[in-house]
């Protein structure tokens, strides 16, 4: 794994989308409108964990406190099963590529393949959940709303994760259902999505069809929304080398041998996760949605998805970067994670 060193610059795609767009559109009021679209911070939610904390409550509050059983002694039987479940917990285990800790494991191995300017490295984490929630969601400066980033490492760090994987970059766009550690933040259904639901399974869906408030009361617990999905019932979906996933300035495409990020689907709970590095001739040349479709496969995976990538690729474990991003160990500013807390 790459040891960890002075934090990048988080800024670096929004410093360079602003050279370009100043460049390309570089008369009257365009533009400037371009700039605050794409550029600067625009934050709705100024301290996440609190207005998450209030969620909670609110949603605690409006369940029947008075149905829990409990015995005459006052105790009830949740407070039973926690304490079996901790005095059957085993010992944590945890090293520079491995953890175990009762039901929850994560096993990280590198996979090189091809050689000379051919050759596709590529990041695999297999993770197996006792308890879905316990894949959980933070946003850059702990805010949400457009164009705020932070380093995957960053947020990993700031959210105490040991484990974390770059997002979907939900802050570029202003569309798609946004839910995160099951309090909703956007309801701009407009693409095919990524749903992550409290009983473990997860389902590629379309946006357009549902609302975010009906998923939540379906039992969601995270969604993402970039797309497209690689894999449905173990096999490649036709046409994902022609799908945009955006139509705003400099996010038309994705197509072309690209860094990567992919979560696949092994059963419920059993997760994988994949980080192809690229644009960094002789160690990664990247994947194409193809390829990135044949590696899920490969693994095993029944559903698969692609979420954000290029600069943004980026896998963490236990305080430090496991990918090289772009061959430079330089990480770019992104919106959001996925991580396992330690």
């Amino acid at each position: 794994m790459t040891s960890k060193s002075t934090r990048p610059m988080g800024r670096l795609r929004k410093s360079v989308l602003a050279s370009a767009l100043a460049v390309t559109l570089a008369t009257g009021g365009t533009a400037v409108w371009a700039v605050d679209r794409f550029v600067v911070e625009k934050v709705e939610i100024s301290n996440v964990s609190e207005y998450e904390a209030s969620q909670t409550a609110a949603t605690s509050a409006g369940s029947a406190s008075g149905d829990t059983p409990t015995d005459d002694s006052g105790t009830t039987d949740t407070d039973t099963a926690s304490s079996t479940d901790i005095a059957a917990t085993t010992e944590d285990t945890l090293t520079d590529t491995s953890y175990r800790s009762g039901g929850d494991s994560i096993d990280i191995s590198t996979v090189v393949t091809g050689s000379g300017a051919e050759t596709v490295t590529y990041y695999v984490a297999d993770v197996v959940l006792s308890d879905a929630t316990t894949l959980r969601s933070a946003f850059a400066q702990d805010s949400f709303g457009e164009n705020i980033t932070e380093t995957t490492s960053g947020i990993a760090e700031d959210n105490n994760a040991l484990f974390a994987i770059n997002g979907d970059y939900y802050g570029f766009r202003s569309t798609g259902i946004v839910i995160r550690n099951g309090v909703v933040y956007r309801d701009e259904g407009a693409r095919e999505g990524l749903a992550f639901y409290q009983d473990g399974t997860v389902k590629v869906y379309d946006e357009t069809a549902t609302t975010a408030q009906q998923l939540v009361d379906d039992g969601v617990w995270n969604t993402l929304s970039f797309g497209p999905a690689l894999l449905e019932d173990g096999q490649i979906v036709d046409g994902i080398e022609d799908v945009e996933v955006d139509t705003n300035f400099g996010n038309h495409s994705i197509q072309g041998e690209q860094p990567r990020t992919a979560v696949g689907v092994l059963d419920d709970n059993h997760l994988v996760f994949v980080v192809v590095d690229g644009r960094a001739e002789g160690y990664s040349d990247g994947a194409t949605m193809t390829e990135l479709a044949s590696i899920m496969q490969d693994l095993g995976a029944e559903t698969a998805y692609n979420i954000d990538g290029g600069g943004s690729s980026t896998m963490y474990f236990n305080g430090a970067l496991v990918n090289n991003p772009l061959g430079k160990g330089e990480e770019r500013g992104t919106s959001d994670i996925l991580y396992i807390g330690q």
